[in-house]
């Protein structure tokens, strides 16, 4: 494979190029049906994809009303997955989304317990609002996405393959919210800022919305065809120099390492996770742009979703009126040259 490192998947590079082609115009076709809906927020549209071609869950993270749960109801749809909505709140309970234990009694009076599946039990679980919910509860939600089953009365009980969560967050610092913990925030592959439309995207929302027929998006996929599209992306080779672009930019980001404008600004960095998203989502993102291979760019691309909730700034530099993204802009800077 010369400068290509890859992983021994048993299929010659022709058999993966062929895989890869169909994938790649089945995405082409996913863009365009998402499209018929959800109007500009292309940035928003494609990292959301990305984490779920890539196998992982994704943080939506936006001020309410900007079509962040008609996204993910129309990527179920596009998907051909089975979509579930839970709207957190500071009372909800783990059953409330695991499920609960209910006893039965049969006719000659003999009583059983019986599990009823919560709403986890989807292949596309929306989490709407997932800082308002108690950590209890958040750490319910945690041992589902981390471990892709769930434990109740000492049962084990796998959760349905592919498994997604897409969670949105409202970024304002309202009442009776619960700030989600670094080991939490990590879980998510990508967070994925969701800002408001353009102004051509905001007229044509207006025009196509408010009229007596909605646009409907039609399945292109399903979960099989999921799966191994998802199972192809890590047989994609990554180039040497892409790995090595990965390594320097996430090393740079971790304070204590001899970069002096990261030690003065970060107070923690991302850890190995960030990495693996990267090697993941880079080939994703090549795909999706109708590529074979991922490149440098990509990486760049990607450093912010990828970066951004897994590293803090110190007091001094927020005192300063620093964010994270401006420190992300700079790492990325210095890992062109």
């Amino acid at each position: 494979m010369g400068m290509m490192n890859n992983t021994d998947s048993g299929l010659d590079d022709k058999a993966v190029v062929a895989m890869a082609q169909q994938a790649l115009s089945e995405i082409a076709d996913v863009r365009a049906e998402v499209s018929k809906v959800i109007f500009g927020q292309e940035k928003v549209v494609e990292n959301t994809l990305l984490a779920i071609l890539s196998g992982g869950h994704a943080l939506l993270v936006g001020v309410p009303g900007l079509a962040k749960t008609k996204l993910v109801t129309t990527l179920g749809t596009v998907l051909g997955l089975d979509a579930n909505r839970i709207q957190f709140t500071p009372d909800l309970m783990p059953s409330d989304i695991l499920g609960t234990e209910v006893m039965d009694q049969d006719e000659n009076g003999r009583r059983s317990f019986r599990f009823v599946k919560g709403p986890v039990f989807t292949q596309l679980l929306m989490a709407d609002e997932i800082n308002r919910a108690s950590p209890r509860t958040q750490s319910a939600l945690l041992q589902s996405m981390q471990e892709y089953h769930i434990t109740i009365a000492g049962q084990h009980y796998d959760l349905p393959a592919p498994f997604h969560v897409l969670a949105t967050q409202n970024p304002l610092e309202q009442e009776g919210t619960y700030p989600l913990p670094e080991a939490q925030l990590d879980r998510f592959l990508l967070q994925v800022d969701v800002g408001y439309p353009d102004l051509a995207a905001e007229r044509q929302i207006l025009l196509d919305t408010t009229g007596v027929h909605d646009n409907q998006a039609g399945a292109v996929l399903d979960a099989g065809r999921l799966s191994d599209i998802q199972k192809l992306i890590r047989q994609m080779p990554v180039p040497d120099s892409v790995v090595d672009a990965i390594l320097s930019l996430v090393r740079a980001a971790r304070p204590g390492q001899g970069h002096a404008e990261t030690d003065k600004h970060v107070a923690w960095g991302p850890g190995p996770r960030a990495g693996q998203a990267l090697m993941l989502c880079a080939r994703a993102r090549a795909l999706y742009e109708g590529r074979l291979a991922p490149s440098i760019d990509d990486v760049h691309a990607l450093a912010e979703p990828v970066l951004q909730h897994r590293m803090a700034l110190t007091f001094a530099a927020r005192a300063e009126g620093m964010a994270v993204r401006d420190v992300i802009a700079g790492l990325i800077k210095q890992n062109r040259h």
